[in-house]
Order: C-alpha cells, then structure tokens, then sequence
C-alpha cells in the first residue's frame, strides 16, 4: 500500500509488511501517544480491523493486536482508557469511506490471530526512568533500581535500603494503573515453576504479597507520580527485557487485599501531611487521599 491516512492525534502509514503509526505531538494529543512517538506495527502482529462510529461525528479504525504480541498492550493487562488506546485512529465521519477501504485491504493482509510467544512490536527503548510517589524507578537495560524518597516511602522500604533488580532475576512486572486507586508497579521474581501452578489455585498456593508500599520490590503511584505515560513504556520495557530472557511470570491472580495496619496508614498520613505542609500537595489533594487511607481501616 504505501499511503497514510491521517486523523486526528495520528497518522497511519500502510505499508506492504507493517502499518507505521506516528503520533502527534500537539497539546491535545494524549500524553501516552506523545511518549511512544511512533510505532511499527507488523502484519503478523495484528488479530483483525474494526471500523465503527465515533462520537460527534467520527469513525474509529482500530486494529486488534493478537494476544502476546506488543509488551505495552501485554503490561496495561486491560486497564487503558479507550481515549488511550494507541490501536484507535479517530477520523472524521467523512472519511468513513476511504477507512473502509485501508481497513478492507489490511484485512486481506492478514493470516495469523491466535497468541504468539513473542513480541512483534518494538518495546519502548531504555534508559527510561520516572518518579513514584515513594522513590524514583529507573531501568538501564539490564537492571531495575529503586531509590526511594524520603517524604514518600514507607519505614520497610526505608529498611530495606534503595533497591536494584537484575533483568535476568525477573519473572515479569504487575502494573496497577495511576489512574485507579492504589495504582503501583510491582516487580515479580524469577520463578521456574509458576507456569505449572493452575491458574484457579494461584492466589492459595502463593504466599501472600505485601501491600505496595510495603514491598521493596513495588513503587506506588499517586498525587501525580507515576502518570500512564511514563510508568507504563517503563514497565513495558522490563517486560520486554524480561521475556527476551525466556522468564515472564504468568498474569498475577487478583486478590482481595488485606485490611492495612493503622501504624501503616498513620505513617502515610504524616508522610502526605509534610508534603502539604511544603505546598507539594493542594488541600484538595491533601483531603481526598487522607480520606482514601482513613476508609482503609
């Protein structure tokens, strides 16, 4: 093909083997896009094509990565925002016929829709790094290192010490979106035999996990640390590195969470209060998380 159909926040270069997708970079334009800047999709790497009606006058094209295929899709496990899905291209309405036909020909182009083993679409490079509300996270390549902060970690991670993880002593990541309650990311150690614990009997058979911020191998977002467009190509990119090494930890099972130490939820409380007090925290900010910890006990 070789044509590009651009819409609005992207524009979609069709080529013989591969759909070249390059992201905008105006104010509008979702920061998550603006991080990954452009991304090759290969043929092989795509499930199917939709092409539906879009709000206030548009149509959505949007192509569906096989299972397995694109760390960053592997990572979000479902937590994206539809407005942050980087698969969507939105298009005026009037357009809508010449979509069908780029929807029509990728179609054709298609041969593969189950999961594949491994990534098809290019992780996110390192060096990345971001800030977590308890420390700064950081990825070279070939280790993770956790440095925490002083107003944000609690005293286990304090105890604990700044913290570096080996790729090659990793079985994958767990990333808790920043945009839900109690979002974190979690790394999860090499273990040989995880794949041959059913998944139904996971969540007994593993010994329990501390809560985030207690866990020196988690960093935990919140009040603007840790936004989607930094922590997620981050935690993308470990996954990516973890897998080239032949070690991804299967999906983790949801449990509940247990109920939080008061001692625990005292410390959050005066470690968010001296960030108010420093004017890092608006009252508003202040107010609403002291609830959430307080609605914890």
């Amino acid at each position: 093909m070789g044509d590009v159909l651009a819409g609005f926040h992207a524009a979609w270069e069709f080529e013989s083997d591969s759909v070249l997708i390059r992201y905008e970079r105006g104010i509008r334009t979702p920061k998550l896009f603006q991080a990954l800047g452009e991304r090759r999709v290969p043929l092989e790497a795509i499930a199917g094509v939709t092409l539906t009606p879009g709000r206030r006058g548009t149509v959505v094209l949007r192509v569906e990565p096989r299972a397995g295929a694109d760390p960053l899709i592997e990572a979000a496990a479902g937590q994206l925002k539809e407005s942050g899905d980087p698969y969507r291209l939105v298009l005026p309405a009037e357009r809508e016929t010449l979509a069908e036909y780029y929807a029509d020909e990728l179609r054709s182009l298609l041969t593969e829709s189950d999961r594949t083993e491994r990534y098809l679409v290019a992780p996110p490079e390192a060096p990345l790094h971001f800030k977590a509300y308890d420390g700064k996270a950081s990825f070279d390549g070939k280790a993770v290192s956790f440095r925490w902060s002083w107003t944000g970690a609690s005293s286990a991670k304090w105890k604990a010490g700044d913290q570096s993880f080996p790729v090659a002593d990793l079985g994958g990541v767990e990333w808790r979106s920043p945009e839900m309650f109690e979002g974190y990311l979690r790394l999860l150690p090499r273990d040989a035999d995880a794949s041959a614990v059913p998944a139904s009997s996971a969540a007994s058979a593993a010994p329990a996990v501390p809560q985030a911020d207690q866990d020196p191998a988690a960093v935990v977002f919140g009040l603007g640390y840790g936004p989607v467009h930094e922590s997620l190509p981050f935690a993308a990119a470990v996954l990516a590195a973890v897998r080239e090494r032949g070690a991804v930890a299967p999906v983790p099972v949801s449990v509940p969470a247990p109920r939080r130490d008061p001692a625990d939820i005292a410390e959050r409380i005066r470690h968010l209060g001296e960030l108010h007090q420093q004017g890092l925290v608006t009252d508003e900010e202040f107010s609403s998380k002291k609830a959430e910890l307080l609605a914890e006990l």
